[in-house]
């Protein structure tokens, strides 16, 4: 069993508040955050949707690739982008669509194998479960050219 941890102190009210993130790695350390980098275009700091943009890219490009060693393809390059939209419901807000895009060098896979292995990783990877309750998690991937 593995557990991670990330910590999060706000100051002050909603709109007008700051909040410090920092994870477990010092990866993030009190990086900032508030209403305007999330709602507004304040790119000082980050924001849930951007971070949860970037865990799930990375965990689905690491499912990705353990899935073709695992089909017998090393993988070469793996880039892969999320999109987290966030949308106005009633009063509030919810996350309603996650947008990934790969684009990936598989050296011997087929247009059909790859697009297979592409989408199982997005079924199978951690997070794409943890976040089934999003309306929709779409995938466009892309094989490239294995050439160097």
């Amino acid at each position: 069993m593995i557990e991670k941890t990330a910590n999060v102190h706000w100051e002050g009210p909603g709109k007008t508040g700051k909040g410090q993130i920092s994870t477990e790695t010092g990866a993030l350390e009190r990086y900032p955050y508030g209403f305007a980098s999330r709602f507004e275009d304040d790119r000082r700091g980050t924001n849930p949707e951007e971070i949860l943009a970037a865990a799930h890219a990375a965990c689905f490009t690491m499912a990705f690739s353990f899935a073709c060693d695992k089909a017998g393809f090393a993988t070469r390059k793996v880039d892969t982008q999320a999109r987290v939209r966030l949308t106005k419901e009633g009063e509030g807000f919810v996350i309603d669509r996650i947008a990934l895009t790969l684009k990936a060098a598989v050296p011997g896979i087929d247009e059909a194998g790859f697009q297979r292995i592409a989408q199982a990783a997005k079924r199978e990877c951690p997070l794409s479960k943890a976040l089934a309750s999003v309306a929709e998690i779409s995938l466009q991937a892309t094989l490239e050219s294995a050439a160097p």
